[in-house]
């Protein structure tokens, strides 16, 4: 069986279970869970792992001793037990770090309280939920909070969704790149179209999140949430709904799709990340606000690509129904059943045979238009391996900068905040490109699983410039 993330050779036995003495740079919680299990591995063989000190909390002690010994943990990795419905325990867990890695979900139930001890104590934050209802709740309720705590809170930092949000970051840069017209106005974002192909597995955390949103969320909170924007501070053009995509790609073939599941949260956050640095550009006016503006007529959506319009078709069709048969308790009761639970998901394999393609499509506002091709590619089951490599690349942001950038003897773990983007030094409720930008692409490139490619494909020579 192949290994997903190398392992440290030697075992060492790890220190008792105890309350932390000194401050961890990052705890994992839930890190005795499935996914959370994949994130432990991958930080404790990870080529930074000397810059950075590491903490695992779980709710049980035997199950925290049997992770030590399955990863071959070394002593320097504490031992944390936190529940996270005891607050006490949490609160006292949180200010002994510097970083918190959320894997505990649904987050719906139990996100919460785990981000507002953040937030009152100046922490930062990452997860991976796809509950934009939650991400909305959060908004609402810490964001204005988490700016003048300094905490930086970012959801959605793995397949839910990270690929889609750079897509169409790498998408702005790339028109940015090509410099001001006379009038010294950049090209801003019009249409955005993103294909998702991937091969990945499903675990039982994944099912339990579903069966919380459809079962326990209030319909109201859903309705609201699933508003077009309800996560931006500023409000941009709503895609229209389709029952099937096409997306002409210059060089290659046409990828016809269908609707994709993971779409409404992805897009939420994609309009996130606009409306903040549209937000930004319009109370700053400044050069560095205005690149990475998307502009007033941006418009995000994306498809999960199929074998042909039929089976787009088809699949749409019943993805509505499946929907639909969710909000009935003895069907959701049933289908529950069925499906992967609570600490399964796919093995080593499995998710080694896992790839990620987004194509995307951004075409300029302007008149003429210009069009830019971003293509990202990932090898390795997405939801999983790939997940864990990007929410901890993302927490790594918040300390250290790339490996490629070196050392400095004078380097301590909380500098590189400094090194982000002005909009994540502030702190609130953010997104992976406000929050990371370039330093987080930079990271997953030099993981070797990662690939970024961004490039105009229409003939800019020709074009006028207004």
């Amino acid at each position: 069986m192949k290994v997903l993330f190398p392992l440290p050779s030697k075992l060492v036995c790890s220190c008792p279970l105890a309350l932390m003495t000194d401050k961890a740079d990052i705890l994992i919680l839930g890190a005795t869970g499935y996914t959370g299990g994949l994130i432990a591995r991958y930080l404790s063989a990870h080529p930074q792992r000397s810059q950075f000190t590491l903490a695992v909390g779980a709710r049980s002690p035997e199950k925290l001793k049997i992770l030590v010994q399955e990863l071959a943990l070394p002593a320097s990795v504490k031992l944390v037990k936190v529940d996270v419905t005891n607050l006490d325990e949490v609160d006292a867990a949180v200010m002994q770090t510097r970083v918190v890695i959320n894997t505990v979900g649904p987050y719906w139930l139990w996100g919460t309280p785990v981000v507002r001890a953040c937030v009152r104590h100046g922490v930062h934050y990452v997860d991976l939920t796809g509950e934009t209802v939650w991400v909305h709740k959060l908004i609402l309720e810490l964001d204005y909070y988490a700016t003048k705590t300094g905490a930086i809170i970012v959801p959605a930092c793995g397949f839910d969704s990270m690929p889609s949000d750079i897509s169409a970051y790498l998408a702005n840069k790339t028109l940015k790149s090509l410099g001001p017209s006379s009038t010294g106005e950049y090209l801003d974002a019009g249409n955005s179209l993103s294909a998702q192909q991937f091969i990945g597995g499903i675990s039982g955390g994944t099912v339990s999140t579903a069966m919380v949103v459809f079962g326990k969320v209030p319909k109201r909170a859903l309705k609201e949430a699933g508003r077009p924007y309800s996560t931006s501070p500023v409000v941009g053009i709503r895609p229209a709904f389709r029952f099937l995509y096409d997306l002409p790609v210059p060089g290659s073939k046409t990828l016809t799709g269908a609707l994709f599941f993971m779409a409404p949260s992805n897009k939420s956050v994609v309009q996130r990340t606009f409306g903040l640095f549209e937000l930004q550009k319009r109370e700053n006016k400044d050069n560095e606000s205005a690149l990475l503006s998307y502009g007033p007529r941006f418009c995000y959506d994306e498809f999960m690509v199929t074998s042909g319009p039929i089976s787009a078709v088809i699949f749409t069709v019943a993805l509505v129904i499946g929907f639909g048969m969710l909000l009935c308790k003895p069907i959701r009761n049933f289908i529950h059943i069925l499906l992967p639970q609570s600490g399964d998901g796919p093995t080593d394999e499995q998710m080694q045979k896992g790839f990620l393609k987004v194509t995307n499509i951004t075409t300029s506002s302007s008149a003429p238009p210009v069009e830019v091709k971003t293509v990202i590619k990932g090898k390795g089951d997405p939801g999983y391996l790939l997940s864990a490599l990007m929410i901890s690349e993302s927490a790594l942001c918040f300390l250290l900068p790339p490996v490629s950038a070196g050392t400095s003897p004078s380097l301590t773990p909380k500098d590189n905040v400094h090194a982000l983007p002005a909009l994540g030094r502030q702190g609130g409720v953010l997104t992976t490109m406000t929050a990371f930008g370039d330093e987080l692409i930079r990271r997953l490139e030099e993981t070797g699983r990662f690939e970024f490619s961004s490039s105009v494909v229409e003939d800019t020579e020709s074009r006028k410039r207004v």
